[in-house]
């Protein structure tokens, strides 16, 4: 019987393989876009309906650097599943330590956290998780390279070991979309809610910024994020857009209106209009 069963495993375990291939459309082009903002990197965008993998860049696309400020997604799933919070909305009082921004020096919440991208906060919400349940849940999902070297309230920053590719940004994306992740219904719901930067009548859009280091060993080589999705007329576009910043703090603000010009591109986004993200 345990043969039979190998050897079934051994026949449809390809067909399985087969039919996770990515199917990839390469655009090129989307280079002059960056190179009219001073950047180089990725651009990968996941067409749910069509099953299309939309890139700038391939070999990047599938390149492991740091989260950096992305990872508060998973973040604030593990803080509201071990009750480091007990919701999005529940304050941390700020300690009086002045900080690199003015807007971090306030009392925040996993959401008001989330949309000022405040380190400080999201490093008490992983200590009070613990080192142990924190590789727990990096486990169960299959995040990255599911590292947290460099410490509980360090691994996915500068001098942290955690890494993740923009196509696996992409793939963790699609399952917090659909609630498909290891975490409560409840705790999926509270960050899909938290990460919605623009809303109109014809679509939603989610995303949030993340500012790091390329090698994720020093602060020169400067990397910059953007990662989320649209949802519009009843379809989903996931996007992952990961850059090189030469000139580092001054290059912030040209993520999100790169990322909306190439997601306009790809038919995800009509026209587009101003949006602001804050900056790490």
């Amino acid at each position: 019987m345990r043969s039979r069963l190998l050897l079934v495993l051994f026949l449809i375990c390809p067909i399985f393989a087969c039919a996770k291939e990515l199917r990839w459309e390469n655009h090129p082009e989307w280079a002059k876009d960056m190179a009219a903002v001073g950047l180089t990197g990725t651009m990968v965008i996941y067409d749910e309906q069509t099953d299309r993998w939309l890139a700038l860049d391939r070999e990047r696309a599938q390149t492991r650097f740091s989260p950096a400020s992305t990872f508060k997604l998973f973040n604030a799933l593990v803080a509201l599943d071990t009750g480091a919070v007990k919701d999005e909305y529940e304050v941390v009082r700020w300690n009086g330590v002045k900080r690199r921004y003015d807007f971090w020096d306030r009392d925040p919440s996993l959401a008001s956290g989330m949309a000022f991208s405040t380190v400080w906060f999201y490093q008490e919400m992983a200590r009070r998780a613990g080192p142990q349940r924190m590789q727990q849940w990096l486990d169960r999902v299959g995040y990255g390279n599911r590292d947290i070297g460099g410490g509980i309230d360090r691994f996915w920053l500068i001098g942290g070991a955690l890494r993740i590719s923009p196509v696996e940004q992409i793939e963790f994306l699609r399952k917090l979309a659909h609630g498909d992740l290891p975490f409560s219904a409840r705790a999926q719901e509270a960050v899909r809610r938290i990460t919605i930067v623009d809303a109109a009548p014809d679509f939603t859009l989610h995303g949030k910024t993340g500012w790091g280091s390329r090698t994720g060993k020093t602060d020169d080589d400067t990397m910059g994020w953007l990662v989320g999705w649209v949802e519009r007329a009843g379809r989903r576009w996931f996007y992952a857009l990961n850059v090189d910043m030469p000139r580092g703090e001054a290059d912030l603000a040209q993520r999100v209106p790169l990322a909306r010009t190439l997601l306009v591109r790809a038919g995800a986004l009509p026209a587009p209009k101003s949006l602001s993200l804050h900056s790490s």
